[in-house]
């Protein structure tokens, strides 16, 4: 398996996505915004997702490990690494998880919250993510949604919504990321695909995905084209270029102006 990686912040924070290809592995992560609330952590996000996405990698290089065990391995020897940090604060530092494992003749996938895996297969496209956090708090969301990014409005409503998001994470009524309790493994879409029927394959944070997903500004052929012709780093830049044509966020309403944004894209 050939994996191509490209990742870049959304503006000039940090960035909180994280990925990854070796051989027979791609994994993508997407940092969870914290609104500048408090985490109950020293460390921060980029420090999470460097260290979850080292554990994992590390533990699923055995293949005999399932994708979802190798998960639940990582992000409890990553708690293990701060345990002076709160980490039972709702806020803890979390990620989305995407990953493909490249194992025999098979493609494992798991999706741990909205990073998808897309596979082309050899006349359609499968989209495989994971949507329970767009069922949460749907009135606080439209409420941010209903003003421009860079404003006061904006930045209030945000902080109220991820206050209220924080509630909903890893629990039964809400969604699930990876963060100090292992048990979210267990809630990833996981599955199989033969390999023989996969032309390529995307593992992308949602920063990358929306230009399909959200913005509807290219279709996953049009994605894949692009990235077999120019790679990552050109998609990325599609994406930005989109992006800067709505800077305050009124055609496409969203969170940021500019998403942390990663690909992996992997060819046989």
């Amino acid at each position: 398996m050939q994996v191509a990686i490209e990742t870049q912040p959304g503006g000039s924070a940090p960035n909180e996505d994280w990925v990854a290809g070796t051989p027979t592995l791609a994994v993508v992560l997407d940092g969870l915004s914290t609104a500048g609330l408090d985490t109950g952590c020293r460390h921060g996000v980029p420090w999470y997702v460097s260290h979850l996405g080292s554990q994992l990698v590390a533990a699923l290089a055995n293949t005999s490990v399932s994708l979802a065990a190798g998960l639940a391995e990582a992000i409890e020897r990553v708690a293990a690494l701060h345990p002076g940090c709160d980490l039972k604060n709702p806020g803890t530092p979390s990620a989305t998880v995407s990953v493909l494992r490249q194992r025999g003749g098979y493609l494992d996938h798991l999706v741990l919250a909205d990073s998808p895996v897309v596979f082309e297969g050899h006349h359609d496209f499968t989209v495989i993510t994971d949507l329970r956090v767009e069922e949460v708090l749907p009135d606080l969301r439209a409420e941010v949604e209903q003003y421009e990014t860079h404003t006061v409005e904006h930045e209030k409503a945000l902080r109220r919504f991820v206050t209220a998001q924080r509630q909903s994470r890893n629990t039964s009524t809400g969604y699930w990321v990876a963060a100090a309790d292992p048990e979210a493994a267990s809630h990833a879409i996981v599955g199989s695909t033969a390999a023989e029927a996969v032309r390529a394959a995307a593992v992308l944070s949602d920063g990358a995905s929306r230009l399909v997903t959200e913005y509807a500004m290219a279709t996953w052929a049009e994605v894949f084209a692009m990235l077999r012709a120019d790679g990552p780093r050109e998609l990325l830049r599609e994406v930005r270029k989109v992006e800067a044509t709505d800077p305050t966020g009124r055609r496409w309403p969203r969170y940021k102006s500019g998403d942390d944004a990663s690909v992996a894209f992997c060819q046989w």
